[in-house]
């Protein structure tokens, strides 16, 4: 497509030279602004797939990706059969009768707050990684007999726990005659406290046994709930119709994490959106560069031009010379900034515990430290998707000042030049 010729001419028009140097430098800034844009491009949507992925990983390890409610009531009779049928469907890696309740927790040391006490088997309880992994204090092992309880970290600081200590759970609903109505309350032994690294469970969240939990609640052999785990989460929809499709005519409700956690899932999805219209406008900046460059480098070179069209050089040829210039700053750094993305994204972790250590300080609260333990995830389609975008720009850029450049007059260059 390019002849020798036209990409010596090309390179010659690139080069600084003594008097052209403003030019040249131009078109360096614009072939750095376009490498810093897609470089930021990539990285930012990997960092928010990683925030995405470790989000969502914390919210559904905690809670299962699809629950099965009574549909009126709080009591879920007969639940083995319907745990055993649950398992057998295909998609489903683990079904988990759990109850759940609201309680007023007291500690020996006269702490005080209200938790989420959900009563779950030692299996299953060991089987949800974000809690199995985020043991700090204790051991998982000793959870099992009817008085043991695990506990969120930022609870147990909050009421002042430590391991061994028991906390009593107060149920405050009436029992007997207006008279006679008294609290319930059941104390546990913690054995084990958790991080996962959300305020919302690690300051609220309570684990007991399940026989403990259905004779604490009164609800006998009944569950309140069972939660099923799939291969692949972000496919549940396909499970969520066969579960359905399975419980059809019972009086069952069914949800799953999607559904359960729209509001955070859509204001991740839609923060990502705007971060990629917001870089993607960088990189168009970046190409407006371009055309300002090149539209400087036609004016400047507009008596060359017209001397090479004397000489017999086609309107197609310097049409084609131009494309060439602005292609090599578009496209040059566009593959340049592709690269330095790519390799910032792929070692992220690397790069971030430097940065740590550099600076010495924390730089985010307690609250919000998962996000110095965020990965960097990198989808193929997105970068493909960034650098074809890039490119596309870089080339569209280059084509009105190359037309311009090809329907210059010779004869009112020379004139005028």
């Amino acid at each position: 497509m390019f002849g020798p010729f036209e990409r010596m001419v090309a390179w010659r028009y690139l080069r600084a030279r003594k008097g052209e140097r403003f030019v040249s430098i131009t078109a360096a800034f614009s072939l750095l602004g376009i490498a810093l844009g897609v470089a930021a491009l990539i990285i930012v949507m990997a960092v928010m797939n990683g925030f995405r992925q470790d989000l969502v990983g914390r919210i559904i390890g905690l809670n299962g990706h699809l629950t099965v409610h009574p549909a009126s009531g709080r009591a879920l009779p007969d639940h083995e059969a319907l745990v055993e049928r649950l398992r057998s469907l295909p998609g489903v890696t683990q079904a988990a009768p759990t109850v759940e309740g609201q309680v007023l927790l007291t500690g020996e040391g006269g702490g005080a707050a209200g938790g989420l006490v959900r009563g779950i088997e030692p299996g299953d309880l060991e089987a949800r990684r974000v809690v199995a992994r985020g043991i700090r204090r204790g051991r998982l092992d000793d959870f099992g007999p009817e008085d043991t309880a695990v506990v969120g970290i930022r609870l147990a600081a909050k009421m002042g726990l430590r391991l061994g200590d028991r906390i009593t759970l107060v149920l405050p609903q009436a029992r007997g005659s207006d008279f006679s109505a008294a609290p319930k309350q059941r104390g546990f032994r913690v054995v084990a406290m958790f991080d996962a690294g959300m305020p919302e469970y690690d300051g609220r969240q309570v684990y007991i046994p399940l026989e403990a939990a259905q004779s604490f609640f009164g609800l006998g052999e009944a569950v309140s709930q069972v939660e099923l785990f799939v291969a692949d989460p972000s496919q549940v929809a396909p499970v969520t119709e066969a579960v359905r499709a399975a419980l059809a005519g019972q009086p069952l409700r069914i949800a799953d994490w999607q559904g359960a956690n729209s509001s955070i899932y859509a204001a991740v999805v839609v923060e990502r959106n705007v971060m990629f219209l917001i870089l993607t406008l960088i990189v168009l900046v970046a190409a407006f560069n371009i055309i300002s460059s090149l539209t400087m480098l036609v004016k400047d070179k507009g008596r060359d031009i017209a001397i090479l069209r004397t000489m017999g050089a086609s309107s197609g040829a310097i049409l084609r010379i131009f494309l060439l210039c602005g292609a090599t700053v578009g496209c040059g750094g566009t593959l340049i900034g592709f690269a330095l993305g790519l390799g910032i994204a792929t070692n992220f972790d690397g790069l971030r515990a430097a940065l740590l250590a550099l600076e010495g300080t924390p730089l985010f609260r307690p609250e919000l430290l998962f996000l110095t333990q965020m990965p960097a995830v990198v989808e193929p389609r997105e970068v493909v998707s960034v650098l074809l975008m890039g490119l596309g720009l870089s080339l569209l850029a280059t084509l009105y000042p190359s037309w311009r450049a090809a329907r210059i007059d010779p004869a009112q260059a020379l004139r005028h030049g």
